[in-house]
């Protein structure tokens, strides 16, 4: 992956954005914003509170529309699609993970993991892979932080998406829990997966393949 350029020999473009920008009055949030992921890379993005990191990955998501460039998901431009189109190419190719869980409170574990779609054989391989095995049958106000963010981690990789948007998934968690996010974004990229991850955690940063910074919505890196 690179700013304007090519993604690794051997790898399958993913995501491109080309050229986006996003502002709030006389706020940018987004200024010319260009980058590629391929196929097994995770690309972090670093950068302050308010650069624009949590704006562009809703961007990438179909969420936000931008002010101008544009969003390629798998060769196919967002701004061409419906809304309904937008939201049935996320369902199918996008996994995201939020710095809140956002479970659906009233649901068990795996019924939370299976809301947004994926089989019950793939969110028990998970609950296993991602040490939850002992919690299935909780609602999320019985889980810790860490087990939270593992169930929403859980969630967004049960559909096997292309792409995972992460916007700090490893931010205030015990160090067990930590490892298990990390140890579980690392074997989706290792299968071939996309990653673009927001986070300030030196542990993920040593794990990207490229780092770049948002700051005052321009990407450099």
């Amino acid at each position: 992956m690179s700013e304007e350029g090519t993604i690794a020999a051997g790898n399958k473009l993913v995501l491109s954005t080309k050229a986006l920008c996003k502002s709030y009055g006389d706020v940018v949030a987004l200024d010319q914003v260009s980058l590629e992921v391929g196929s097994g890379e995770m690309v972090v993005l670093c950068g302050p509170s308010g650069s624009g990191k949590s704006t562009l990955l809703f961007m990438i998501a179909g969420l936000l529309s931008p002010d101008g460039g544009a969003v390629e998901l798998s060769g196919q431009d967002l701004s061409h699609l419906s809304s309904s189109g937008r939201t049935g190419l996320r369902s199918r190719e996008i996994g995201m993970v939020f710095q809140d869980a956002r479970l659906l409170p009233y649901l068990e574990i795996e019924a939370n993991i299976l809301a947004g779609g994926g089989t019950a054989e793939r969110a028990n391989e998970l609950i296993e892979e991602l040490g939850l095995g002992d919690r299935r049958s909780h609602v999320p106000k019985k889980l810790s932080a860490g087990e939270q963010q593992r169930v929403g981690l859980a969630r967004a990789l049960v559909t096997n998406p292309k792409l995972l948007l992460a916007d700090e998934p490893s931010g205030n968690l015990d160090q067990g829990s930590t490892e298990l996010v990390l140890a579980g974004l690392k074997k989706f990229v290792a299968e071939g997966g996309a990653a673009l991850v927001a986070t300030h955690d030196p542990e993920v940063i040593k794990m990207a393949d490229w780092v770049f910074t948002l700051e005052k919505g321009i990407l450099q890196g």
